[in-house]
């Protein structure tokens, strides 16, 4: 038979073990355009634009002339 504890591991003790494990709020950031909060690295779901420069058309429709 395989050794086992002797005594109930605690809860305070679980916690300490597992602390590292919590969820987090990825990174936000607002965009430079439209000021949206948005992930940090990735194009603007609202605006469409990258690093100031447009990637895809956005949600909003532009006027053309």
């Amino acid at each position: 038979m395989p050794p086992l504890p002797k005594r109930k591991t605690s809860k305070a003790r679980h916690g300490k073990r597992r602390s590292h494990l919590a969820v987090r709020l990825p990174a936000m950031q607002p965009c430079s355009k439209c000021h949206t909060l948005k992930l940090a690295h990735t194009v603007c779901p609202t605006c469409g634009t990258y690093a100031g420069e447009e990637i895809i058309q956005g949600k909003t429709k532009k006027k053309t002339q």
